[in-house]
């Protein structure tokens, strides 16, 4: 089963964010846009360049009023360690959600069992704590924060312009469609 359009299920988590250690759960989302960028570890080799891309384009997450979450199965005392000796992962200003209990991990369908550790899963969560965009990506293949971005603007578009869709390669500003009848076989 899809968890699009599905509740976040209910998980309180310790991350990492600011210096200080701090709780998030599934009641902290409410309201706002999030996205749920799961990664195999900390430490690593292609997770430090996603993570840092994501902390290149993180004010304008901010803008659209999206809060990001990086989650990993490790500690939030590991999440500290890397954040305070890596000058990449030092930039992050979002939130390093740890998952050691595999709880969140296993709600958003992205745990590797037998490896303990998540898959390259990005989820993005309306305010009302339901997934609207996954995607997942196999290990050794990393994501790119500004096409997240344009998927995140598309799904805040068509949830505030419930009768339009956004067309492939949709940029914001430029034109959407309507469905209707008369569109039908004319794209």
């Amino acid at each position: 089963m899809s968890l699009l359009n599905t509740d976040v299920k209910p998980f309180k988590a310790t991350a990492y964010h600011n210096g200080d250690f701090i709780e998030v759960s599934d009641e902290s989302l409410k309201g706002q846009w999030s996205v749920f960028f799961f990664y195999p570890a900390d430490f690593t080799f292609v997770c430090p360049t996603e993570l840092g891309d994501l902390a290149d384009n993180y004010e304008a997450f901010k803008e659209l009023g999206v809060e990001i979450y990086g989650v990993s199965t490790d500690t939030h005392f590991t999440h500290k360690a890397w954040h305070d000796s890596s000058e990449t992962i030092g930039k992050l200003q979002y939130p390093m959600l740890a998952d050691p209990t595999h709880v969140v991990s296993r709600n958003f369908e992205v745990l590797i069992e037998e490896d303990g550790v998540a898959d390259r899963g990005t989820f993005v969560v309306d305010p009302d704590g339901k997934i609207q965009i996954i995607e997942l990506n196999a290990g050794n293949i990393g994501r790119n924060a500004e096409e997240l971005l344009r998927k995140v603007k598309a799904a805040q578009y068509v949830r505030a312009n419930p009768n339009e869709v956004c067309p492939a390669k949709w940029e914001e500003g430029e034109e959407t469609l309507a469905p209707s009848l008369d569109l039908v076989g004319k794209i």
